[in-house]
């Protein structure tokens, strides 16, 4: 069974950090591609970042490049997310996502459907 567990969401002032984590269980991380996704009250769930099996390469929004980093530690079957210079605008619960690897999900890095596997949320609430 696979499972995906967030933590380290909180509330913090703007301009504040903040690192999210994801263990993954009961898949071969290696085998996947891993993303972060969030919702804000009353949006549809948006694409934040993710790491593609084919490429091994981040992709980001364009709302979060240059603030927010996604990495990956293999040994541990986890993947952080990196937030810094924490606006308003990025309160939200924060989803990480998992999804097979094949050769062309490069394509669809940003896809919510193409992801296969969802962890529970974690919410972020940046203060002004």
């Amino acid at each position: 069974q696979v499972q995906l567990v967030e933590s380290g969401g909180g509330l913090v002032q703007a301009g504040d950090s903040l690192r999210l984590s994801c263990a993954a269980s009961g898949l071969t991380f290696n085998n996947y591609g891993m993303g972060w996704f969030r919702q804000a009250p009353g949006k549809e769930l948006e694409f934040v970042t993710a790491i593609t099996w084919s490429s091994g390469s981040p992709a980001y929004a364009d709302s979060v490049k240059g603030r927010f980093t996604i990495s990956a530690d293999n040994a541990k079957n986890t993947v952080y997310l990196q937030m810094t210079t924490l606006k308003p605008d990025d309160t939200a619960v924060y989803y990480c996502a998992a999804r097979r690897g094949s050769f062309n999900d490069a394509l669809t890095i940003d896809v919510v459907t193409k992801y296969d596997y969802w962890g529970q949320g974690t919410q972020v609430t940046v203060s002004s």
